[in-house]
């Protein structure tokens, strides 16, 4: 994908976002904050343009196959945001302890995740690969996307639509839908040859199994085991 093709895509992206939070927020004006929503979009253009290398215009220093550049600018920047006492990195999930009694629910969810992975690596098993790429699949997808998706991102969509429902244990909000939402159009949606694509299936097998990784966020209050889980589910198909 070029540069072009790539802002033309994260535009779509964005102006979905915003179409489809204000349609929600209007719907429910009383808990719907507009400027978190803004910024919702605004570190979603932060994240794509970092995990582009400012779309090409940063040499890549690093090399390999892998965007192992972008990636890493990407953490950086969550990072650095999430350091911000708007954020804060607890409040971002960005932290080894558990809250208290969440692991004896929360393992059998981790087990349930697995299982999930296990059949798609067993159904779409990977074809031939290398070092690198276990290595990649093996952090960098964990270690970037979680932090913004089950991280900052959802913290700012959480402070945009602050009505709550109780299910399953945990409070959702329309941030936990919208943030799922563009984690799986990060993966199936895009543009190129003059016109936007859409993969329903891609978006189902990223978008679906993010709602488990978002309510092991939010039981254990942690991106510890979203992580984890996370990287185990992209490196499985290399090693099965």
């Amino acid at each position: 994908m070029n540069a072009v093709d790539g802002l033309v895509a994260l535009g779509g992206t964005l102006a979905l976002l915003l179409i489809a939070g204000c349609i929600v927020g209007f719907a429910d004006r009383r808990n719907f904050d507009p400027r978190w929503l803004i910024a919702a979009a605004m570190l979603v253009l932060v994240n794509d343009a970092c995990l582009t290398s400012a779309y090409g215009l940063i040499p890549d220093v690093i090399g390999g196959q892998w965007n192992w550049q972008g990636k890493l600018l990407a953490l950086c920047a969550t990072l650095a945001i999430a350091a911000l006492p708007a954020f804060g990195w607890r409040r971002s999930g960005i932290r080894l302890s558990q809250e208290a009694g969440s692991l004896k629910a929360a393992l059998p969810v981790a087990m349930l995740y697995c299982a999930f992975f296990l059949a798609i690596a067993l159904a779409f098993p990977g074809g031939k690969t290398d070092g690198e790429e276990v290595a990649f699949q093996l952090t960098m997808p964990g270690f970037e996307e979680e932090p913004f998706y089950r991280g900052i991102l959802l913290l700012a969509l959480d402070r945009a639509f602050t009505g709550r429902v109780r299910f399953l244990g945990v409070s959702w909000g329309w941030g936990a839908v919208l943030s799922c939402g563009l984690f799986g159009m990060a993966h199936a949606f895009g543009f190129s040859d003059g016109q936007f694509s859409f993969d329903a299936m891609t978006m189902a097998l990223t978008a679906l199994p993010s709602f488990i990784a978002v309510w092991l966020r939010l039981k254990t209050g942690s991106l510890l085991l979203p992580v984890f889980l996370h990287n185990f589910g992209n490196s499985l198909s290399l090693l099965v």
